[in-house]
């Protein structure tokens, strides 16, 4: 926990900057000072006061525009995709740059503040569990104003009439029962959880937190929200990276009244941190945001360089790794001969994890001497490396690297000049569809020539998980049928994305009128069966059963069909024909092995270093893209 104590050099900081606005912050300053038994109020004050020189936020109709993203997408059956797009057909793109920036030190006046803290010490007194939180977590976890860069609102009062009546009946002193009892309320309410959303949005704020929809990151906030709305001390934990994917995570923790610590995901329940997955998952480092600015590592980094990324120019966190790790090195040693740093002491030195194909620093030392140290990094199948800071951007220092567990460091580089031949057929790993993939597994295409297949003939039985995009498959039957269709198996919600059928010779698929079983598990109409037909792979069939589900043609008469060609449901990362790739592999820098246009659905690439971490890139379509090595004959992903 980072103390409340007053610090009088920061808060005379705090008030030489706020300019105009110092007369506001003196008045609350002045306010808590009359009276002995407002000492900790004017404690508060100071530590509010000092930190908030720390933080700004947007304004702007844009941001005002948007904001309603995220109620529109609360309506039942909304298709985020579809919501997005309507808000950017209405208000154009979102951008940070149409919008003002306010600093709170510039901004916030004498009644905000006051209101706040008196919320904020109603609620730390006046419940059972009060008692079991101490000045200090209530400064740092019950007490600030906001969470990030949203726009400033006074929520408090609000919230607390909102979901204190939830606990109207608890008599327990423990605040993670007031915790429990509160989000297990909260959850009864309907949320939408989605990755999609405005390009770098801030924040989006208590209200529009309310929603409960978005990211792992809005469901958060608004837990925090509404629990420090009512006296229950937590705030966000996250990991900056995860070690096989290009985003973060971030979830809520809390503390019993003995300081075991718990924790919160997307609104689910409240359960010990110790038995939390994200302990054996791959990753570097975790960290827990506070309101108040770590002085220490701003200090440490100060003193060695002014110019920083901009995740460590102001860090308002601190290190947890050790909770959340169950193969941790406590220290980890880089040794000299992976590195190409000049001779000298005090650089700082960064870890760095793959976003994409761009490193982001996640961890950061000040080198002595030759030696470069880490301390408490979480080793399972993560690729990092070592960069230093110069210019405004990321100098690499070392190849990539894996840390394993419980093994030790393998060194991704090319194996001098020796070179192979691969193929690819995707961009990203396919694992990631895995789920729809079994879902194919047991399904059948069908020939029959009554329209509700009441007599019918197995033209194909798929018996294994496919692997590819375009699927491929003989028919030995020749009987000749009017009626086709693909019937998925059982608990396999008739997952798929595109069939074509073939007669003998032709180059083009048969058509016909479309057929099946309508209703789709979204309930919005995005994954009916239509879609088996409409020649786009990235649309798929998504049945409301379980069981039961089909897609077939009416091809008007009946037709002898020779092939099969199927695509299963996918998060269209495999290799599209007709779009454009560029294959790169990691030599310190990413180096270009060549531009082509897929003719299939797979490339080919000739004089590929063995050994490199290898990125494929599409620059037709599509985000997802995930670093990967060849490995007898294969791709391995990373």
């Amino acid at each position: 926990m980072v103390a409340c104590s007053h610090r009088p050099t920061d808060l005379e900081r705090a008030l030489s900057f706020a300019g105009n606005n110092r007369t506001e912050l003196e008045k609350v300053l002045h306010h808590y000072s009359q009276r002995p038994e407002d000492s900790l109020k004017y404690r508060a004050a100071c530590f509010l006061i000092e930190n908030m020189l720390y933080y700004h936020y947007y304004e702007g109709k844009l941001l005002d525009d948007y904001t309603g993203y995220y109620e529109a997408l609360s309506k039942r059956g909304k298709n985020p995709n579809a919501v997005l797009d309507s808000f950017v057909n209405r208000f154009g793109q979102f951008s940070l740059y149409q919008l003002d920036v306010k600093r709170d030190i510039f901004e916030i006046d004498s009644a905000y503040l006051v209101n706040n803290i008196e919320w904020s010490f109603k609620v730390w007194q006046e419940q059972p569990w009060g008692k079991n939180v101490s000045f200090d977590t209530f400064c740092e976890y019950v007490l600030p104003y906001r969470l990030g860069d949203e726009k400033l609102t006074g929520w408090r009062e609000d919230f607390y009439k909102t979901y204190s009546p939830f606990l109207r009946h608890l008599t327990s002193d423990d605040p993670i029962d007031a915790a429990r009892t509160l989000i297990d309320s909260l959850r009864r309410g309907s949320k939408v959880y989605t990755m999609i959303g405005p390009t770098g949005f801030p924040r989006i704020g208590p209200y529009a937190s309310k929603c409960m929809t978005g990211s792992c990151q809005n469901l958060s906030d608004f837990a925090v929200y509404a629990c420090r709305a009512v006296g229950i001390p937590c705030t966000i934990d996250f990991l900056p990276l995860w070690g096989d994917a290009n985003v973060g995570h971030a979830w809520v923790a809390y503390w019993d009244k003995k300081g075991e610590l718990y924790t919160q995901d997307f609104l689910g329940e409240v359960l010990l941190a110790r038995n939390n997955a994200i302990r054996a998952s791959g990753k570097a480092k975790t960290y827990r945001y506070t309101f108040s600015l770590n002085r220490q590592y701003y200090d440490e980094l100060n003193a060695s360089s002014t110019s920083r990324p901009p995740s460590f120019r102001f860090p308002r966190y601190i290190d947890v790794t050790p909770y959340y790790s169950d193969c941790l090195k406590e220290q980890l040693t880089i040794p000299d001969s992976m590195l190409d740093l000049k001779k000298g002491n005090g650089d700082i030195v960064y870890l760095c994890m793959l976003n994409r194909k761009e490193w982001e620093p996640v961890d950061w030392t000040i080198r002595d001497g030759k030696a470069v140290q880490y301390r408490n990094v979480h080793k399972g199948s993560t690729i990092l490396a070592i960069a230093t800071w110069e210019d405004k951007k990321l100098i690499y220092q070392s190849d990539p690297f894996l840390l394993r567990c419980p093994l030790g460091i393998r060194i991704f580089s090319k194996d001098g000049e020796n070179t192979q031949e691969v193929t690819l057929f995707s961009k990203f790993n396919p694992g990631n569809d895995l789920l729809f993939l079994k879902r194919m597994a047991n399904g059948v295409f069908e020939g029959s020539n009554t329209p509700d297949f009441s007599q019918r003939d197995t033209l194909y039985h798929i018996k294994n998980c496919p692997g590819r995009l375009l699927i491929k498959v003989n028919v030995t039957n020749e009987k000749k049928y009017r009626y086709v269709r693909y019937y998925g198996p059982s608990n396999g919600f008739c997952n798929i994305a595109e069939v074509a059928f073939y007669e003998k010779d032709q180059n083009e698929p048969l058509k016909g009128k479309v057929m099946g079983t309508p209703g789709c598990y979204q309930g919005d109409g995005s994954h009916e069966y239509t879609n088996v037909f409409d020649g786009n792979t990235e649309t798929s069939f998504d049945h409301m059963k379980a069981h039961g589900g089909w897609a077939g043609l009416d091809l008007g008469e009946p037709k002898a069909i020779s092939q099969i060609i199927f695509t299963p449901r996918n998060l269209d990362n495999y290799v599209r024909p007709g779009d454009t790739y560029e294959l790169f592999y990691c030599d310190k820098e990413w180096i270009s092995l060549g531009t082509k246009t897929a003719t299939s659905d797979s490339l080919a690439y000739s004089n590929v270093p063995v050994g490199a971490l290898l990125y494929l890139q599409n620059h037709s379509r599509g985000v997802q893209e995930r670093i990967f090595t060849y490995e007898d004959g294969r791709q391995v992903w990373w």
